[in-house]
């Protein structure tokens, strides 16, 4: 049996996202009608049975067009950004996207009556740092707290899930190549969480459930290192690969050459991004602005990595119940 629609709209920017489409589901789940702004909603169309008929809506957006933000957020009752980017494509800079996109949101939100949003982000977000990705990530939560300081910023850590761009990424790799890289030594530290995670976080700041002004950091119940998650990833796609250490300096200039490839699997940025760990903060643990403070259990590696990976075994989904 389906939700009863709420009567209530929620306009999510980067809905079609590996992160968005899951908080499109999770608001739908509650009745919400929901409008996933895009920049193409022809490829969005997968959303639309995530809900009951009609109660999802792809309309277009482009963060670099302020009248397209202005029309996704006309009359919605909520509004969630949900949009990042790990590498600038073209026009899609961070700057575009993550500083002046989340600031353009807020004013919209503010011109249509709101006086809050709920805006993802990264922990990591740095003014200070040496990574592009995480100073534009800094200026985003910025742009947003200026303009509607009642709005509430999500900083997850990195996200795992079924379309995940991390342990989908080297499960592929692991699938040609018999060396796998370790940035740094592998030794950065990240506390993975569940996609679905995320998304129910989401989906309590919408209900009002979130401290209206605060910025909750979340991660899952485990901190790994680099390397103890290439090595989960191995285990569970049953694959024996080395795991070769590459310097900073050398992945660095690796990065440079690869950058200038569209799509390519590292750039120079990311690199300084692994020079700092991505876990939950002290502060956040303390003050309760996690996961486990909103009374939400996250779910392990353990738990999700085998309901996606095994795709990658050698014989795919089909060695699932061969024996170890």
């Amino acid at each position: 049996m389906s939700t009863p629609l709420n009567g209530k709209l929620v306009t999510v920017f980067g809905g079609s996202g590996f992160l968005g489409r899951h908080i499109v589901q999770a608001l739908a789940r509650r009745g919400y009608r929901v409008r996933a702004a895009v920049r193409r909603p022809d490829l969005a169309t997968h959303l639309q049975p995530l809900g009951t008929p009609g109660q999802i809506m792809p309309v277009q957006a482009n963060l670099r067009y302020r009248w397209s933000v202005d029309r996704a957020v006309a009359g919605a009752g909520a509004v969630v950004n949900a949009v990042g980017i790990l590498a600038p494509s073209g026009k899609q800079s961070f700057d575009a996207v993550q500083a002046f996109g989340p600031r353009a949101i807020a004013e919209a939100a503010r011109a249509a009556g709101l006086d809050s949003i709920t805006h993802i982000s990264a922990i990591g977000a740095n003014a200070d740092s040496s990574s592009a990705y995480a100073r534009s990530k800094a200026a985003g939560e910025a742009g947003v707290l200026e303009t509607l300081p009642g709005s509430v910023i999500l900083r997850p850590s990195i996200v795992f899930g079924p379309e995940d761009n991390f342990f989908n990424q080297f499960a592929d790799m692991a699938r040609f190549s018999p060396v796998l890289p370790l940035i740094g030594g592998g030794q950065t530290k990240f506390q993975p969480v569940y996609v679905c995670d995320v998304a129910e976080a989401v989906a309590r700041a919408v209900d009002g459930e979130l401290t209206a002004g605060a910025t909750y950091e979340l991660g899952g119940p485990e901190v790994k290192s680099f390397k103890e998650c290439l090595e989960d990833m191995l285990a569970v796609t049953r694959r024996s690969r080395t795991l070769l250490p590459i310097p900073f300096p050398i992945a660095s200039a690796l990065g440079k050459v690869l950058q200038l490839v569209p799509g390519a699997p590292l750039t120079a940025d990311q690199v300084e991004l692994l020079k700092s760990d991505n876990v939950v903060s002290d502060a956040a643990k303390t003050e309760g602005r996690t996961l486990e403070g909103l009374g939400i259990k996250p779910a392990t590696l353990a738990a999700i990595l085998p309901t996606y990976l095994d795709r990658f075994r050698e014989h795919g989904q089909y060695d699932a119940h061969r024996a170890v």
